[in-house]
């Protein structure tokens, strides 16, 4: 009774986001995430495929192209990443005009679980970034993620599950050329879905995001796919 409960929750919650959708005021994000360790040693490889749309579909926000060489200390589920990001912008509207980033990064993923059924994962990420026709620049973040499953008490074949998470960016300078300055706090995501595991190593999520800056706060549908292999 519990698990039905939450699910009926869940489900309105993103129907009320497609009712967004169709006012014109939410995007749309669809995402791969991949991760694979090799086989008897610390290191492998992690990344993501994003298209997001300032709409449903076709009105292009970023294409973000990442990926990145993964270490794990012995005795540890701590996992490190060293990785590059490759960003193209659009603008808003029917314009065509792009910009350009190139990201260099660095990540820590912390697991941690509490209790039976609370998943949690603190992100730690360290950006050095190239925009185009900005001073070069850098940014921290924090993210906490958390899982919880309804039917099951891990996140294991034909679990369904709650999925959320809140992110915040800092800037690490003001200055970013031509006399134009930006606030140390860059923006906030606060995040709720509901996912699936089809089977070990392979997960899908539907939810909504918020995204707050400084001057404006959008709404965002979100698909992901998430792939251990």
């Amino acid at each position: 009774m519990k698990f039905k409960f939450l699910l009926i929750i869940s489900i309105l919650f993103i129907s009320n986001s497609f009712a967004q959708v169709e006012s014109g005021k939410t995007g749309a994000w669809y995402m791969y995430f991949f991760n694979h360790q090799f086989k008897e040693s610390q290191f492998g490889i992690q990344g993501d495929i994003q298209y997001r749309n300032w709409n449903l579909g076709g009105d292009l926000e970023q294409l973000l192209l990442r990926a990145g060489v993964t270490y794990t200390p012995k005795n540890s589920k701590v996992l490190l990443t060293f990785g590059y990001g490759n960003i193209t912008s659009g603008e808003f509207g029917h314009g065509n005009a792009t910009s350009g980033e190139s990201r260099v990064y660095q990540e820590a993923l912390i697991p941690q679980k509490l209790g039976n059924r609370l998943y949690f994962t603190h992100r730690f990420r360290y950006e050095q970034r190239f925009v185009e026709n900005q001073d070069f620049r850098t940014r921290y973040r924090y993210n906490l993620f958390l899982n919880i499953p309804f039917n099951k008490s891990a996140l294991e074949k034909d679990a369904f599950y709650a999925a959320l998470y809140n992110e915040l960016f800092v800037n690490g300078q003001k200055n970013i050329g031509d006399g134009r300055e930006v606030e140390f706090f860059d923006r906030n995501r606060t995040y709720i879905g509901i996912g699936y595991v089809l089977r070990k190593g392979m997960r899908f999520q539907l939810g909504w995001l918020n995204q707050k800056t400084d001057a404006i706060g959008k709404a965002q549908l979100q698909l992901s796919f998430h792939h251990k292999f």
